[in-house]
């Protein structure tokens, strides 16, 4: 048996991922959570505890049970007064970003990374990528921030997957900029955006973490015109561009996205290829279309099978959270979605598909993922909305979650619902309610069978129980 390693936070999707990979390579391996009581994370914690995981309450009585913990792993989350950080004084803590760094050198010899990094997507194409190379026949090992639905099984929740190929998929999480503690063969850099912190030092974040890749990168269209305009693309790194077909610097390029009538009155998602051939999408949506785009143009740099690759792609089962269909409102009403949609880009690209797929009307439920990350895109998020909502849309915006940590507990949703209004040439598109409950309330009495509701947020896994909830 290896070194111990104490997992402070262990039912965070990223790090019970990254316990999952260190019981499979030999380490002990404790944790401790908060939230290890409550019935939704449980599919989290059983398949941990059944891979061999040995779970404390999160009170420091880890310290109690020998041997002593090596390390002390945590995430950017966990605050400084955490009991676990008082019971284990002198133990030697790691990042989640460090630990993932030294696993990485642990793996077999010959083993290619490929990271899979971007303000958006990077979940969904981090398990498309792993899927997609399972059914090629490469047998990847994958870590993921997203539950893969074909990677769950018994001791695996869906976040993991040990592979015996010589690949290995991971996301490298742009948010805190722990993904300059990779050096990765191959990279997927997919998009900018507005999450975290301002776009020109996000582009320099990239070209850092691009800096030391080894063997190639697939980069977004926008993503190489701002490195390229920084001067931070690497000389001789091997790259494919992915997006819009008539713009030069494009290597991979889709002609369109469309949404075909199929005779049954749903409609099938078809991307175009700029090379010929065209792909019916295991989901619908334009950002569906440019992740398949990326997919496809990583596997190709990769030396895939052409003739295996289109039909490999449109079998994507999906990963948790995304655009899950949840069932009728009441049981016979809107159609409910659940969605993993945390930032103004995810959030408005969640939006677009929502009005695509239905007659009706969108109601948005959005509950914020922290009070930080809430006052940071509040602007941005509120422009979007002005220039996307249609008549009869509405916006309904829930109190930023609360994880632990330091917060100003500022902005409140009633303040930025209040100010939206304020500035809105349509102010009756937005509305706070004191709660769930509320909500529910409203959402009844106030849809019909053509509209679609969507649950919206991140780290709050009772969103998912929620819009469930919601179809009973």
């Amino acid at each position: 048996m290896k070194e111990r390693m104490h997992f402070v936070g262990v039912g965070g999707i990223g790090m019970s991922g990254l316990a999952a990979m260190a019981l499979d390579l030999g380490y002990r391996v404790s944790g401790s959570d908060r939230g290890a009581g409550r019935p939704e994370n449980r599919r989290i914690f059983d398949a941990l505890v059944k891979s061999g995981l040995e779970l404390f309450p999160q009170d420091g009585s880890f310290a109690e049970v020998p041997p002593p913990a090596d390390h002390l792993v945590y995430s950017t989350a966990i605050e400084e007064d955490n009991p676990d950080f008082k019971a284990g004084k002198g133990i030697p803590r790691l990042h989640r970003s460090q630990l993932l760094g030294k696993l990485l050198g642990e793996l077999p010899e010959g083993t290619r990374s490929i990271a899979v990094t971007g303000s958006c997507g990077k979940s969904s194409v981090t398990g498309y990528v792993a899927e997609t190379m399972v059914k090629l026949g490469f047998d990847p090992g994958c870590l993921n921030g997203a539950l893969v639905k074909n990677f769950i099984t018994e001791t695996r929740a869906g976040n993991y997957r040990s592979g015996s190929g010589k690949y290995f998929v991971f996301e490298a999480d742009e948010s805190d900029k722990s993904l300059l503690n990779y050096a990765a063969d191959y990279a997927v850099i997919l998009n900018l955006g507005t999450d975290h912190y301002a776009k020109d030092e996000l582009v320099r974040v990239f070209g850092k973490f691009l800096s030391s890749v080894r063997r190639g990168a697939v980069l977004e269209l926008e993503v190489y015109r701002e490195l390229a305009a920084a001067k931070l693309l690497p000389d001789g790194l091997p790259l494919r561009v992915f997006g819009a077909a008539d713009v030069p610097e494009v290597t991979d390029g889709m002609t369109s996205y469309e949404l075909r009538d199929a005779g049954t009155g749903l409609r099938r998602p078809v991307v175009r290829f700029a090379d010929g051939g065209e792909l019916e999408l295991p989901a619908p949506g334009r950002h569906t279309a440019l992740n398949a785009l990326a997919v496809r143009a990583l596997l190709r740099l990769l030396g895939a099978d052409e003739e295996k690759l289109a039909p490999a792609l449109g079998a994507f089962g999906g990963v948790w959270r995304r655009n899950d269909f949840a069932g009728h409102l009441g049981g016979a009403g809107a159609a409910v979605f659940d969605d993993y949609a945390h930032n103004p880009e995810k959030i408005r690209a969640n939006l677009d598909l929502m009005r695509s797929l239905v007659r009706g009307r969108v109601f948005a439920v959005f509950q914020p993922h922290g009070y930080g990350p809430f006052g940071f895109m509040e602007q941005t998020l509120f422009e979007y909305l002005e220039q996307d909502q249609r008549e009869g849309d509405l916006f309904i915006l829930l109190e930023p979650y609360y994880a632990g940590g330091t917060s100003s507990f500022s902005p409140h949703a009633d303040e930025v619902c209040a100010k939206w209004r304020a500035n809105s040439r349509h102010p009756e598109r937005y509305l706070t309610l004191p709660d769930r409950d509320a909500v529910r309330k409203y959402l009844l009495e106030n849809t019909t069978l053509d509209d679609a509701v969507a649950i919206m947020g991140a780290r709050d896994n009772t969103l998912s129980d929620y819009a469930r909830s919601l179809a009973e």
